[in-house]
């Protein structure tokens, strides 16, 4: 665990996603869960020591497995975008395993099985600011990732946690992407951040060159794909342009095989998803409203 700002802390020894908490007079605000519940216990311990108020809180970044399956454990109320919350509602009840492998941290953990969801007790739309005590917490969404992808800032110390938006040396993750609306929210990551530090839910410390290879990837894919979103492709086809895609990173050759099934899997759900009209519900779920809401 390290404190990178009074009262900011963040670990990358567990297993899923590098987390950060805030230990502020008010409480302690977690990003973002552990996929193991005993990491849960381990992290919730070892921030007790920093001596913090005695309220909880977790943010859920988005609604990727590897951040959420873990986030019963905390016991404590969970806050997230509304599109994320509603992931969670259409799920089942409990997660029962899933045939296809998308190169996520979770599928190595059998544990996870059987996992019951906690839905959200409190969601927002567009921006929301926490403040407890210490400087204040800022959260925006910035689709791209998921539907429900946000930024969580600190303002006052420069500090801007990013979730899933930029991933280095590793293909993200494509199953929900909105390329267009990910494109946008690097642009504004890039230009109106200068000055930040940035960090990353995989890839911890960011950079701007990072960004704009994250840009320069997202740029490729779409130019590649856009003959399969606009004819009626089987997805599967997409699976040859996968060597050359994975030639964008930089990655162990053990790696080879888990990114190879990343994209694979990402590649034909994205298409499967823009190649079908949405359902009434869904078109329902992409309005969103202005939220400047302070908790």
């Amino acid at each position: 665990m390290k404190e990178i700002r009074p009262g900011i802390f963040y670990e990358d020894a567990y297993l899923g996603v590098i987390l950060v908490a805030f230990v502020f007079p008010h409480g302690t605000i977690y990003l973002d869960a552990p996929l193991k519940a005993e990491d849960a216990r381990a992290w919730r311990s070892a921030l007790l020591n920093q001596r913090g108020g005695n309220n909880r809180l977790l943010i859920l970044l988005d609604s990727h497995l590897d951040r959420t399956i873990g986030a019963k454990a905390f016991d404590c109320p969970i806050l997230a975008h509304e599109k994320t919350a509603s992931v969670f509602r259409s799920r089942p009840s409990a997660l029962k395993g899933q045939t296809s492998e998308n190169g996520s941290d979770w599928e190595g953990y059998l544990d996870s099985i059987a996992t019951r969801w906690t839905v959200p007790d409190i969601t927002f739309s567009e921006q929301l600011s926490l403040h407890w005590g210490g400087p204040e917490v800022r959260l925006e969404h910035h689709p791209g990732p998921a539907p429900g992808s946000i930024w969580v800032s600190v303002p006052s110390e420069n500090l801007i946690f990013i979730g899933d938006t930029v991933i280095v040396n590793q293909p993200p993750f494509l199953a929900k992407a909105d390329l267009e609306a990910w494109q946008q929210s690097l642009e504004e990551l890039a230009t109106h951040y200068l000055g930040y530090q940035i960090y990353s839910s995989r890839s911890g410390l960011v950079t701007v060159e990072d960004i704009r290879h994250q840009q320069a990837f997202l740029r490729d894919l779409q130019n590649r794909l856009e003959p399969f979103t606009s004819q009626n492709v089987p997805p599967e086809t997409v699976n040859k342009m996968v060597p050359t895609l994975l030639s964008h990173f930089n990655f162990s050759k053990d790696k080879e095989e888990l990114y190879a099934k990343r994209l694979q899997n990402g590649l034909v759900e994205y298409l499967l998803r823009r190649n079908r009209p949405p359902s009434e519900e869904e078109a329902e779920m992409g309005e969103v409203f202005e939220d400047g809401s302070e908790l």
